[in-house]
């Protein structure tokens, strides 16, 4: 999606003491011996280009905006030019891909993604905003309802362009979330709802909402919930002429206050927000020959909008995330293998 333009923050690269080495698809950078860590909570393992600029079976593999486990191993994608990919769990090469539609057969601005239980896609776009039931072959299965207040205006006080881009379930797999982007009409500007929907007979109802509070200037594209509860939350920006911003925290939304019946935002009338802590700046990690087709404060950096957690290792998740090109030249499709300690 298009991004609003923000402040860059700009910081110096850390070095780490040991190399993480793993296979992966091609083209991936492994990088110099020892430099891994962009904090020390995060490392970056490699990243790839290996999908930038290509197609599959017709369809162009950029856009992507988000990416979700399957049951069997592979990844599911979305772009937000209304294709669902099903990825190779170990090369991240795409094995399938099927059109996306709304009701009207219209195309869908697809923007975050959930794999259910019984194999269901979830699939939220920010148009409405919206969150559908799709088969895996695509098929268009239902909606959940929305409430009237996150709407895009007129019919409610969403921003264009601003309002569902994260989906996961927590878990238990009986509660789905749904981040907002930016800030409703009338909150606070860095205060975004998180909505909840509780799984219900035949489907999901509303339930709980939180705010989140972004760092000045940033949105949030991506959510990602932890066995405890917690959320990786990602958190972006861009500036023209300096580049993209793009920060990972965890965030607990356990004790928040639900701002289901609250009208406005305001930061106070005892509204708590989810409690967030950086986990790393990506600007800080490594950039191991990456390079950028426009000015960035790190050439690794990108607009980052999709993420999945994809595993666990020597005591670390393992963390994928994936940027949306806007299939504009100057951009890429690039993935970015982190380890996490949360």
């Amino acid at each position: 999606m298009r991004l609003r333009s923000v402040l860059a923050t700009t910081a110096a690269v850390l070095a780490a003491a040991t190399c993480l080495t793993a296979a992966g698809p091609a083209n991936a950078r492994p990088g110099p011996p020892g430099d891994t860590a962009c904090s020390p909570s995060v490392s970056l393992d490699r990243f790839s280009d290996a999908l930038d600029k290509t197609t599959y079976d017709g369809t162009f593999t950029g856009n992507l905006s988000a990416l979700a486990r399957d049951r069997d191993g592979s990844l599911a994608a979305v772009s937000d030019r209304s294709a669902l990919f099903r990825l190779d769990g170990t090369t991240l090469r795409p094995r399938g891909v099927v059109p996306l539609a709304a009701e009207d057969g219209t195309a869908l601005d697809a923007e975050g993604l959930v794999v259910d239980r019984d194999g269901t896609r979830l699939v939220t776009s920010e148009t409405e905003p919206s969150v559908r039931r799709y088969a895996p072959d695509g098929r268009l299965l239902g909606r959940l309802p929305v409430p009237d207040a996150l709407k895009v205006a007129p019919a409610g006080r969403g921003a264009a362009n601003g309002t569902f881009e994260g989906l996961t379930l927590l878990p238990g797999g009986r509660t789905l979330l749904a981040s907002m982007e930016y800030a409703l009409s009338g909150d606070d500007a860095d205060l975004v709802r998180m909505q909840t929907w509780r799984r219900a007979a035949g489907g999901f109802e509303t339930a709980r909402q939180y705010a989140y509070r972004a760092d000045p200037g940033l949105g949030v594209p991506e959510v990602q919930a932890l066995a405890d509860g917690r959320l990786l939350v990602l958190e972006r920006g861009f500036t023209a002429g300096v580049g993209n911003t793009v920060r990972l925290y965890v965030a607990d939304p356990r004790r928040a206050t639900d701002t289901s019946g609250v009208e406005y935002l305001t930061g106070g009338g005892g509204v708590r927000p989810a409690a967030k802590r950086l986990l790393a700046d990506l600007v800080t990690c490594p950039s191991r020959g990456a390079t950028a087709g426009q000015p960035q404060p790190n050439p690794l950096l990108d607009n980052f909008e999709g993420m999945a957690v994809t595993g666990r290792a020597a005591g670390r998740l393992k963390v994928l995330l994936v940027s949306d090109d806007n299939q504009n030249a100057a951009q890429k499709t690039r993935l970015l293998f982190l380890r996490v300690r949360v």
